[in-house]
């Protein structure tokens, strides 16, 4: 530890009232509570403090400059020896209330923010604890309940909305890590992850699936059942479908946050059979209009 008197930039010969002076002129500047998140002002704020300590004591400020204890406050034979403020636990920002004593007796508003600190440390927030819930495409789309086991054995319950995204977090209040003293639990954030589906995509509030058809259903026409996150549904495919042809269902799709469903395209995919048929291979043969039909002849080169 360095020199006191060079931490707190002081002479030696300073008065209380001097070393007092600057001491709070350095807490103003490095206190924790003005520089939150900043690691190095709280090293140094610890710094200053553990020379406020020894040099506001005057028995042992007296010590130290007869060379009797260290800037530690510990005997000089002793450097194994260090005092309680050198080996705190990280989580004060010094070791004892000596500090404060000053600003406790004063009504500035510096030592307000000191006494507003150390309540909010005696009653701090627990912490926000973050989850990953996986969920089927379907929940996803129509919402559901489902059960999210901990790490530790337990178990939250969480409502899926109508809607929800891929990547989307939900936060459950109130259900996260335990506060200190009288301070709020922290939240329970939970970021839900969709699994692919492998009949379903999702394009915003839309939904797309492709769907096989038969040649028959394709040519003649006719009513086909058609998978939806709700169930099935029956559609009529026109007659002289192809691939490709795309059909809608209104409102068969994701909810939209301004109301009402995003709807479902059914992408229309012709499918022979997969055993060669004599009967279709025969007709085929004797259609003359189909051989004189060349569905490459729109194709660029």
């Amino acid at each position: 530890m360095r020199n006191p008197y060079e931490i707190l930039d002081v002479a030696p010969t300073a008065s209380s009232a001097d070393i007092q002076k600057a001491y709070r002129k350095l807490a103003k500047k490095l206190h924790p509570d003005l520089n939150p998140g900043d690691k190095l002002a709280e090293e140094k704020f610890k710094e200053v403090a553990g020379a406020y300590d020894l040099l506001s004591d005057a028995e042992k400020r007296k010590r130290f400059d007869n060379g009797e204890i260290d800037a530690t406050g510990a005997e000089r034979p002793q450097h194994h020896y260090y005092r309680d403020f050198a080996t705190a636990d990280e989580g004060h920002h010094y070791a004892n209330s000596s500090g404060f004593a000053d600003y406790m007796d004063t009504d500035d508003a510096f030592a307000e923010l000191l006494r507003r600190g150390q309540r909010a440390r005696a009653n701090r927030r627990g912490q926000d604890l973050h989850y990953t819930l996986p969920i089927d495409f379907v929940d996803s789309i129509t919402g559901a309940n489902k059960r999210l086991t901990l790490p530790d054995g337990g178990s939250l319950d969480v409502k899926i909305p109508p809607g929800l995204v891929d990547g989307q977090v939900l936060r459950l209040k109130g259900k996260g890590a335990p506060g200190a003293g009288k301070g709020d639990p922290g939240d329970a954030l939970i970021e839900v992850e969709v699994l692919p589906d492998r009949r379903f995509t999702r394009d915003g509030d839309d939904i797309s699936i492709e769907l096989p058809v038969s040649l028959t259903e394709a040519v003649l026409g006719g009513k086909i059942r058609v998978p939806t996150p709700t169930g099935d549904v029956q559609m009529s495919v026109p007659k002289g479908s192809n691939t490709g042809t795309t059909l809608r269902l209104r409102g068969k799709g994701a909810p939209r946050r301004s109301g009402g469903q995003g709807d479902q395209f059914v992408k229309l995919k012709v499918v022979l059979p997969k055993s060669p048929n004599s009967e279709l291979e025969a007709f085929v043969s004797n259609w003359e209009k189909g051989k004189e039909f060349n569905p490459r002849e729109d194709r660029t080169s």
